[in-house]
């Protein structure tokens, strides 16, 4: 993971500005102490609550406003290649700008991109910590093994398949993904589904909004539970507490 080229190169040295178009990348820069570095945000960009709302809105993670942030000439430009569109980036790099593009698809490459975010605002200390934290997490006793099947969206209905931070943070905690093998987000029926046996059905609240009313859908298959979506897609400041979160929520399944 690098910054990718525009007329600049940071070098390694503390930016004055940034501009995040990744919610949980805003989060983290807070957590690293770079608040005040923060230029910009989009308008999902809500977290941590009571430090990012005076940050000026630049537009949408699929739609940013690109004018508004060329006029901002930030040092760097935090973004993702799932969450942020690549006509978007290319636009920013032909005016100028340096993208740090990040694409975190397990727990050690989150953490990769931690320590690389920590050294390109001048956080290295911090975001080691960060690290060790989630180290630390990952040291503790894993849940029993408990078949888990993942929904990311509904009608149609979309699981969380392998090659997907999701997966492997889940695989961590012990689970066992019963989409294991497959692409990062596949159509699946109901039916097929019950297929595959899980233990538990787990509902986050983001992407799709899934709900308590959403439940009676999945019982017949399996036990389904509504979590916070960030648990298992915010990579960064939330890890340590998203390991120690979803373990409970295995371990739980699993004494059932």
């Amino acid at each position: 993971m690098a910054v990718r080229p525009g007329n600049r190169r940071l070098g390694g040295v503390s930016p004055r500005q940034l501009v995040s178009l990744v919610p949980s990348l805003t989060e983290l820069v807070c957590s690293l102490g770079g608040r005040e570095m923060l230029a910009g945000r989009t308008r999902f960009c809500t977290e941590p609550a009571g430090e990012v709302e005076a940050v000026p809105i630049v537009g949408g993670t699929k739609n940013p406003q690109i004018g508004r942030i060329i006029a901002l000439a930030p040092d760097l430009v935090l973004a993702n290649r799932e969450e942020n569109r690549r006509e978007d980036i290319e636009a920013l790099e032909a005016n100028g700008l340096d993208v740090l593009l990040t694409d975190p698809n397990t727990v050690a490459t989150a953490m990769a991109m931690i320590a690389e975010v920590g050294r390109q605002i001048g956080r290295g200390e911090q975001a080691t910590a960060l690290n060790g934290e989630i180290m630390a997490a990952l040291a503790e006793p894993k849940a029993p093994p408990v078949r888990v099947f993942v929904a990311v969206w509904w009608q149609p209905l979309m699981g969380l398949g392998s090659a997907s931070y999701g997966h492997d943070l889940l695989e961590q905690c012990g689970a066992v993904n019963v989409l294991a093998g497959r692409q990062r987000y596949p159509e699946v029926s109901l039916e097929e589904v019950a297929a595959l046996k899980p233990d538990l059905i787990l509902l986050p609240d983001e992407p799709f909004p899934f709900k308590q009313a959403h439940i009676a859908e999945f019982t017949a298959v399996a036990p389904a539970r509504v979590i916070d979506g960030k648990l298992l897609w915010w990579y960064g400041a939330r890890i340590p507490t998203a390991i120690r979160s979803l373990r409970a929520v295995v371990a739980e399944a699993g004494k059932g």
